[in-house]
């Protein structure tokens, strides 16, 4: 007759085994599914080895089957810890590709373990009263604290994913967490038994079985809940040190150790296996209801109803919504965090904020703890879409579509039945700011199916207008930014247009004076000259224009600075006007610059002083070394600048006090001489003159 013990291990392998099935049969294309069925398949392996065992009276076959038993248990904490790896993770790839060394060594232990030291994982088998005591050698406790490890990192994962889910995706998941949880945390408690006393008792085996049975049922209500298990929770970058895991499993083991001594001096031994299934089915029920958000929520309101505790303080809630949107600039990263902010603060696990697609003015999700990932495509239905713009948008304050004193929420639901239930739809409340109408946010049934107070509409109220006003500035910042785009565009099409232009009135001219003139040569070389003159004008903009998205790729050489600036000198002469330049060429060491780059400044600068002489004056070039640096600096007694010139306009593309200047040759040369680690300094007054500095370092 088969013994009740066998019949608790036999329930709980085939439940798992079915387990493992029906979650393939979802979809055993998706890795996590893979592995959650390899977990259940090995509970289950080891389940009805733990049955057969009970069952057999040879001792022989006892060992044989343990043996194989152990092999398979020191394989469970691996596999789950790959599942906890990827669970609820974005990028469950990069956790695997992170912690490798770690799998792998938590597999090869086992395996090198139980196959090359096998002989060594049980030194004998005794039967005591109905149960085999197994004795361990010293491969089979070495694989129970690499078991006790791996469980403990398993949990501490676990715990993670629990913590850093929230609202509807924590209600779906926290059934599984809790019933995987706890099965290992009572291993933790098993193995360490078998460490202390150097043995494996099979009545803790059955009370492993039993709690996979119950941790069973509660996966099973996850799986209902859960369409895949590839949801998405998105974990800061927190690490596991944290996590109070750690601490209670260091005090489990120190009350272990005086539990043990205690039991062997009270000689305590008979039923102690029911005794600790008993205690694991309380410490489960005490988890369930503290994660419970009807219990949270019943606790929160009989403080807040018969202590005379405010429930909400909106000087606290402003400024934890502030600290955590400031530095936000992503619209879409704004409305993920404001509804698990809202879903958190009110207890609503679904919560959806949705704004007007630009391009069709369509509502669609933005942030949601109802869709994850490429959900958030989702839209509702036109029809009603339209009625619930139609109905919310002079509602200035919150509505509850499921009150029966609104007559229009009645023929709302009546007209598009199933539309509120698809998009879990309750309450609403429009995002209204600077005039216009931004989008809505939705929630669901709260937890415990509480109706919404006063209180609760008042502060969602006072959520809505903050997320609304965050909202509007970011679309204002954005549209800001695509008009100064547009500006710069303009811009750059003025001065094209107006040189091209000029080009253009020179290139018809000369073609028009063509079929009179053409037999000259004196016409012939003036027109060749006129022709070579235009296209290097139009290449030389198109070289500058270049300039602005292209990035400076420097070949530097060994070079005399004061070399360089003597062959830039000739091109400022010339010319009717009355212009002295003079130079002060101090010895300075060589350095390591771009010739033709450094040129360029150098010739921009001299042309600019140039300019910048109107009616004739002098330009003083002067070069020196000091504390690290080469400084080259360009004076003249021109027209100057203003400081509100220099302040907000100068070194920038397009700005320029030049009447046929394009403003950007200052921009290029700025950058030239920071993509040599070099600055530009500048004094100038109006009508006194200007001074440029160039700094480039020596080494």
């Amino acid at each position: 007759m088969i013994s009740i013990d066998s019949i608790i291990s036999f329930i709980s392998g085939f439940f798992s085994l079915g387990l493992a099935i029906f979650v393939l049969l979802r979809n055993r294309r998706i890795f996590l599914h893979r592995v959650f069925s390899a977990g259940m398949i090995a509970f289950a392996i080891e389940a009805i080895l733990t049955a057969l065992s009970i069952e057999t009276n040879s001792s022989q076959m006892v060992n044989v089957l343990q043996r194989i038993r152990l092999i398979i248990e020191s394989l469970i904490p691996p596999i789950w810890l790959i599942f906890s790896l990827c669970f609820a993770r974005e990028d469950y790839r990069e956790s695997l590709r992170r912690m490798k060394w770690l799998i792998i060594l938590c597999f090869a232990i086992p395996l090198i373990g139980g196959l090359i030291f096998n002989r060594y994982l049980i030194t004998q088998i005794a039967l005591d009263e109905h149960r085999w005591i197994i004795g361990l050698g010293f491969s089979g406790q070495i694989l129970q604290i690499v078991i006790l490890i791996t469980t403990v990192i398993v949990i501490m994962n676990l715990e993670r994913i629990l913590r850093l889910s929230k609202g509807h995706v924590r209600w779906q998941i926290k059934f599984m967490i809790i019933g995987l949880g706890g099965v290992f945390a009572l291993r933790i408690y098993t193995g360490s038994q078998a460490l202390v006393f150097k043995s494996i008792d099979t009545s803790f085996e059955i009370v492993n079985s039993g709690s996979l049975i119950i941790a069973n049922i509660l996966i099973l209500r996850s799986l209902f809940r859960l369409k895949m298990l590839s949801i998405e929770i998105y974990p800061s970058q927190a690490v596991i040190y944290s996590s109070i895991t750690i601490i209670l499993v260091g005090i489990y083991f120190i009350v272990v150790g005086i539990l043990v001594n205690l039991f062997k001096y009270l000689g305590i031994s008979q039923a102690l296996a029911l005794r600790v299934f008993l205690i694991f089915l309380a410490f489960l029920g005490l988890f369930v209801l503290l994660l419970s958000d009807r219990v949270r929520h019943k606790i929160r309101y009989f403080i807040s109803i018969h202590l005379k505790r405010p429930k909400y303080d909106y000087r606290k809630e402003w400024m934890k919504f502030t600290e955590q949107t400031s530095m936000i600039t992503d619209i879409g990263e704004l409305c993920m965090k404001v509804a698990r902010m809202i879903s958190d603060t009110l207890e609503v696990l679904s919560v959806t904020v949705w704004l007007f697609d630009e391009t069709n003015y369509r509502l669609k999700p933005a942030g949601s703890t109802v869709f994850s990932g490429g959900e958030l495509g989702h839209r509702i239905s036109e029809n009603f879409e339209s009625k619930l713009i139609e109905v919310m948008k002079d509602q200035d304050m919150p509505v509850d579509l499921d009150n029966p004193y609104i007559p229009w929420t009645k023929e709302l639901k009546n007209s598009l039945p199933g539309a509120l239930t698809e998009a879990r739809i309750r309450y609403c409340a429009r995002l209204f700011a600077g005039g216009r109408l931004l989008g809505f946010i939705t929630l669901g049934e709260r937890v415990g199916y509480e109706p919404f107070y006063f209180e609760e509409f008042d502060l969602l109220k006072t959520m809505a207008d903050e997320i609304a006003g965050s909202i509007l500035n970011l679309k204002l910042s954005e549209e800001l930014r695509k008009a100064k785009e547009m500006e710069a565009f303009q811009t750059i099409s003025a001065f094209m247009i107006h040189d091209l232009k000029n080009i253009a009135s020179t290139l018809s001219l000369t073609m028009q004076n063509m079929p009179v003139h053409f037999e000259k040569p004196e016409f012939r070389e003036d027109a060749l000259r006129v022709i070579r003159q235009s296209v290097n004008k139009v290449n030389n903009m198109c070289g500058q224009l270049s300039l602005l998205t292209k990035k400076i790729e420097l070949k530097k050489v060994e070079t005399d600075l004061n070399d360089l600036i003597l062959n830039c000198l000739p091109t400022v002469n010339g010319g009717e006007r009355r212009i002295s330049i003079s130079h002060e060429l101090l010895p300075i060491p060589k350095i390591y610059i771009d010739q033709e780059q450094i040129q360029k400044v150098l010739t921009n600068l001299l042309l600019n002083a140039r300019e910048a002489l109107i009616n004739g004056g002098e330009i003083n070039v002067k070069t020196y070394s000091d504390k690290g640096w080469v400084m080259v600096s360009v004076k003249d007694n021109g027209c100057g600048m203003t400081k509100e010139f220099i302040e907000h306009s100068l070194f920038k593309p397009f700005k320029t006090t030049k009447k046929n200047g394009m403003g950007i040759g200052l921009y290029q040369s700025k950058m030239i001489v920071e993509a040599h680690g070099g600055k530009i300094e500048v004094e100038s007054q109006p009508n006194a003159g200007t001074t440029f500095r160039v700094y480039l370092p020596i080494k």
